[in-house]
């Protein structure tokens, strides 16, 4: 779930790499396997790829499931056919929420996702009217025991950086959606690990989600997130920690 609390993205993210191993596996390797066949299984000249890869490793992807990914996408093994679909949504209290997913039956996920919205206070919104509320930017966060954050903030902003925060927590660097590799690319050379470096869409203007409303729309985005199909759901929901 991405737009709420970064940190929690991440807490959120590492705590269910125990209880949900397996769906998360399978979630990583259909990407790995989509951006190989799209675009060649070397991830220097496969953006696309090095960031499924970074994913991988965050999650403490074993590499044998990298490799069999690979080579199903380069077509060394079962062959594939995925395509990708993003879906505009409003949510419970007007939350607005973009859900990126590939598949390989459009009218199957299409009937899915929809009876997921219908039973969980969602709607489909018309094209363009969730889009407009999101920004394309590549997003690193950084804990403060992996680097010094005086250091961190001048080699992000060398590298073409658009914006550098110090939080309590750690360290975010947003950039350009464009100059996302070659920023993250800068970073990791100087052997700073991330604890998340993606690309994302980021809300223009959060929409606060007070308490009483944060449990009808958790549980449409965790409704969502559960589908096999769906890799990621972005939302200008802001939860109270």
């Amino acid at each position: 779930m991405s737009g709420h609390s970064k940190w929690s993205k991440v807490k959120h993210f590492k705590g269910a790499v125990d209880a949900k191993r397996s769906k998360i596996f399978s979630k990583l390797a259909k990407e790995i396997s989509i951006a190989a066949k799209l675009a060649g299984g070397d991830p220097d000249m496969n953006p696309r790829l090095r960031m499924a890869l970074l994913q991988s490793r965050g999650a403490n992807m074993p590499s044998d499931n990298i490799e069999r990914a690979i080579k199903r996408g380069t077509g060394a093994g079962e062959t594939i056919n995925y395509e990708d679909l993003t879906y505009e949504v409003y949510g419970p209290h007007g939350v607005a929420m973009l859900v990126e997913l590939s598949t390989d039956n459009r009218n199957r996920t299409a009937a899915e996702i929809r009876s997921l919205l219908t039973k969980n206070g969602g709607s489909i919104a018309t094209a363009g009217a969730v889009t407009r509320l999101f920004h394309r930017k590549g997003q690193l966060i950084i804990s403060r025991e992996a680097a010094h954050e005086d250091q961190l903030m001048e080699l992000a902003l060398e590298a073409g950086a658009e914006d550098f925060k110090a939080e309590t927590e750690g360290y975010e660097i947003l950039t350009d959606f464009a100059n996302f590799l070659a920023v993250h690319k800068q970073v990791e050379a100087k052997g700073i690990k991330c604890e998340v470096a993606h690309a994302t869409w980021l809300p223009v203007l959060p929409l606060p989600v007070s308490a009483a409303a944060a449990p009808s729309v958790t549980k449409l985005i965790e409704a969502l997130e559960d589908h096999d199909d769906v890799k990621e759901v972005y939302t200008n929901g802001e939860f109270a920690d």
